[in-house]
């Protein structure tokens, strides 16, 4: 355990978790109850012979809001320095009355229970603010990717229903968010000023000289519409606290393609998130209270980041490091000065940093904890990574729909090469059969990854077809594709809508990808189902080298004939000086695969 004990009181929803027969549209406040039979794996919950020492799986957490956790971190750590942006710090007790004068202001404007509010910013103490004053006022935090088109801003924003928006006064994010509210959509836009974030100096140069990224506010078609942030706060921050069902009010729209592709809010209500905190917390006992800097890189709107990065670190007394931007430059600059401690991001970040000409072992010496995830991460990475550094780094596994973290490695003991780890405390994995969810699968074996837990969401937002589908009961269906060993270790094998069917076997790109990274030349590949005449689809794997290597596809069919078969063997193998990656760095296939159509 960390040097705080997670609160052990008496938590409802945790007996219902645990319970075979409960499902997250039966959730309802009760005392916990003798767990009931699950369905017989080859052995119960494998993972308690060899559960991380200290660390106990029964744990019960107690359901409570966001806003709750918030006010106790303020109340414990004021005087602590809560955010540094760029040299510009903020206090937790500053964040504290900020955000009482942000809920003010929203409440002052109509906002309240009932209704959802979009946050379209990058990492900055804004968002710290708006989202918990969003909160606080009882209404709904709905997340939007700032890369986002303007299509997909008026899909998001139609779907979930948002009657406002909050975001700066760059021309690169306003104009979207103008453009979409000029059609409807979206009522109140609160407008946020960037310069002031900035150092005094480095505001004053920014306005000087980079006036032109500045949207124009007053001759924008939707002015009269607009908020500005300076005018939204100025009030004493007297506002009524809404009443809170932490196991029933949605906090959070999450948007997510999930296991059809398709963007779907996912519902995470206030104990959800508030609970995948305290599940981390309660996973590593090298979490010091009041003491730690966690290094936001990750962008908050994605689900890995909020969660790991900023709410974690509210619970934890932590000193949060936001960069609005990557720049691997700049990240090393960051880590060498302000010296973090905890490191969340994605295997590609890892990569950059050991990749980086400028970055030494010095630089990374103060990181203690490192946790990847958002996509599968490389054994070789790993190894090289924590030789490089003496930090261990171990990865996890999660989805949107499961706050996210599901399942981790430990930070000491047993250590499973290309494991996913083991369930979070309160969390069950049964490996359900392809062909029938309802069976569960034996050790060894493979199938599709269900998870139950206190984390798991109750649905999707407006969509109760697409939320039947992906429970059986009570488990969340998550799409991959995988196998649990004898200690109680999953192993993802792939997505099932990335299997390749070639010839009428199932050929799974990831086993390929982890072939494929064995070779000391290769650092970063994505393997995709081309369309192929003889056996329907194949197989091609797209290859980046690392600096000053030189390899040819021959070189590599090679290096691949002991470790797959026939069938697994790529058709074609084209090498990138780049691969395409979504906005938190994670491998992106789909625009392979259109690239791949239109060919």
């Amino acid at each position: 355990m960390a040097n705080e004990t997670v609160p052990e009181t008496k938590w409802s929803i945790v007996s219902k978790f645990l319970r075979s027969d409960a499902t997250p549209e039966t959730a309802s406040p009760a005392e916990p109850q003798p767990a009931a039979e699950e369905p017989a794996p080859a052995e119960p919950r494998p993972w308690l012979k060899n559960y991380p020492e200290g660390v106990r799986w029964d744990t019960e957490f107690p359901a409570r809001s966001l806003p709750e956790m918030f006010d106790e971190a303020v109340a414990r750590h004021g005087e602590r320095e809560l955010t540094n942006f760029l040299g510009a710090t903020m206090s937790y007790a500053e964040m504290g009355d900020l955000a009482n004068r942000v809920a003010a202001g929203l409440q002052a404007r109509g906002i309240g229970r009932g209704q959802r509010v979009g946050l379209f910013l990058p990492n900055t103490p804004y968002y710290i603010a708006a989202y918990f004053a969003i909160l606080k006022t009882g209404a709904t935090v709905v997340n939007f990717n700032p890369l986002y088109s303007v299509e997909e801003l008026m899909g998001q924003a139609e779907d979930s229903g948002i009657s406002a928006m909050v975001t700066l006064d760059l021309a690169v994010l306003f104009d979207k968010v103008a453009a979409v509210a000029a059609e409807g959509p979206i009522e109140t836009v609160i407008v946020c000023p960037f310069a002031d974030l900035l150092p005094r100096f480095k505001g004053l140069l920014f306005r000087l000289f980079k006036r032109g990224d500045l949207a124009t506010l007053s001759s924008s078609d939707i002015a009269a519409r607009c908020v500005k942030w300076d005018s939204l706060v100025d009030n004493a921050g007297a506002f009524k606290p809404a009443a809170i069902a932490p196991a029933e009010d949605i906090a959070l729209l999450q948007y997510t393609g999930g296991t059809t592709g398709v963007p779907k809010g996912a519902m995470l209500t206030h104990a959800n998130l508030a609970i995948n905190v305290d599940q981390m917390l309660s996973w590593n006992s090298d979490i010091r209270i009041g003491e730690e800097r966690i290094i936001g890189i990750l962008p908050f709107f994605h689900v890995f980041a909020m969660t790991a990065v900023m709410n974690l670190g509210l619970r934890i007394g932590a000193t949060l490091i936001l960069m609005p931007r990557f720049e691997i430059s700049q990240a090393v600059a960051l880590i060498r000065q302000y010296r973090p401690t905890i490191l969340p991001g994605v295997p590609t970040l890892f990569q950059a940093l050991l990749n980086h000409s400028g970055v030494s072992r010095d630089d990374l010496s103060s990181l203690k904890i490192c946790i990847s995830g958002g996509a599968a991460l490389p054994h070789e990475l790993r190894r090289q990574f924590e030789a490089f550094t003496g930090c261990r780094l171990v990865e996890g596994y999660g989805l949107s729909e499961t706050s996210p973290v599901a399942t981790c490695n430990p930070f000491g003991g047993i250590e499973k090469k290309n494991s996913i780890g083991q369930p979070l405390p309160a969390t069950i994995v049964s490996i359900r059969s392809l062909e029938d969810p309802a069976k569960e699968m034996p050790l060894g074996e493979s199938g599709e990854i269900c998870i139950k837990g206190p984390q798991v969401m109750p649905g999707y937002w407006n969509r109760p077809e697409e939320t039947a589908q992906v429970f059986v009961d009570g488990f969340f269906r998550t799409g991959d594709v995988g196998y649990m060993d004898e200690d109680g270790f999953t192993f993802i094998i792939d997505r099932i809508k990335d299997m390749i069917n070639a010839s009428g076997f199932k050929v799974y790109p990831r086993r390929i990808e982890e072939a494929l990274l064995e070779h000391e030349a290769v650092a970063e590949v994505t393997v995709i189902g081309i369309p192929d005449d003889y056996r329907g689809e194949a197989p091609k794997a797209y290859v980046r080298l690392k600096p000053g290597a030189t390899l040819t596809a021959d070189d590599l069919l090679g290096h691949l004939e002991p470790h797959l078969s026939k069938i697994e063997m790529p058709a074609a193998i084209e090498f990138r000086d780049e691969l395409p990656k979504t906005m938190i760095g994670k491998p992106s296939k789909k625009e392979l695969r259109e690239e791949a159509g239109e060919q």
